[in-house]
């Protein structure tokens, strides 16, 4: 099965996880995070907002903001392929654009410095458990991580974490995958 075919089929069992089911696990990821060093120790959280059945990040958004971390969310720039991130301090900062995304606004928010991250919550369909992911075909993700140095991590349901996927020499692999069930390290 090529990435293309995975990622559809897993998009749709997603789309069928039922409301409690996905409230449930989320909560028991995000339990799991913050009790993480590597949350405790960010003071930059970079993070997408989330969208249909991802796992909840809004929830994780608003502990950062209550613990004091600044929160950055990507900009994406689809004629370029590259993308930025920028800081939010409300969802009042946000609009809808590109692909149904939430993303900030220019006139209301300010460019973060890739050197400013501590911990990227980087997004995915699909993952395995050496880190590896498929994400939703853009490629945004493994340009920008290219040169970063921080942490990187994902948050995913267990149904979405299989034995191997199809990845690419330019592919960057995630350090840890949190799922309701396990703090999966991947880089050991």
């Amino acid at each position: 099965m090529n990435k293309n075919n995975m990622r559809e089929k897993m998009l749709k069992e997603l789309s069928l996880l039922d409301n409690d089911i996905y409230i449930k696990y989320s909560n028991a990821i995000h339990y799991k995070i913050f009790a993480l060093p590597a949350w405790k120790d960010a003071k930059t959280i970079g993070v997408t907002i989330s969208k249909g059945r991802e796992v909840d990040t809004k929830k994780l958004i608003e502990r950062a903001w209550m613990e004091n971390k600044r929160v950055v969310v990507p900009k994406c720039e689809p004629s370029s392929k590259q993308m930025h991130f920028r800081e939010i301090h409300s969802y009042d900062d946000l609009e809808t654009v590109y692909l149904n995304l939430q993303e900030p606004k220019l006139l209301v928010t300010n460019k973060a410095d890739k050197r400013e991250i501590d911990l990227m919550i980087v997004p995915g369909v699909l993952f395995d458990r050496h880190g590896y992911r498929i994400g939703y075909g853009g490629g945004f993700y493994d340009r920008y991580l290219e040169e970063y140095n921080g942490t990187i991590l994902a948050l995913a349901f267990s149904l979405q974490v299989y034995e191997e996927v199809p990845f690419e020499k330019h592919d960057i692999p995630v350090e840890m995958i949190i799922t309701e069930k396990e703090v999966i390290h991947c880089r050991v």
